[in-house]
């Protein structure tokens, strides 16, 4: 059954390939929905999948690729869109 999450990651997360790492790592798990930067310096998300695959997401964008410096991690389990692809939204 699938499940989503909202996702506000804040740290120094844009410039170093958040949102492409993001969508890299969902097409992994088969996790959809959508990735983008957000004035204040955050990058906002929608996962879309497995609940446990959403979990192993979750705990990838704790941490981010490897330039990223995670500062906090603010999340919402919400009810899916039923989307079925990854997007980096501009």
């Amino acid at each position: 059954m699938s499940t989503a999450v909202h996702i506000v990651v804040r740290g120094r997360v844009q410039g170093v390939w958040f949102r492409g790492g993001t969508q890299e790592r969902a097409m992994q798990l088969g996790i959809f929905g959508w990735a983008k930067n957000c004035q204040d310096g955050s990058v906002e998300i929608h996962g879309e999948g497995e609940k446990e695959m959403l979990e192993k997401f979750i705990s990838w964008c704790r941490i981010g690729p490897p330039a990223a410096q995670v500062s906090a991690l603010d999340l919402e389990w919400v009810p899916p869109q039923g989307l079925n692809t990854f997007e980096i939204v501009r």
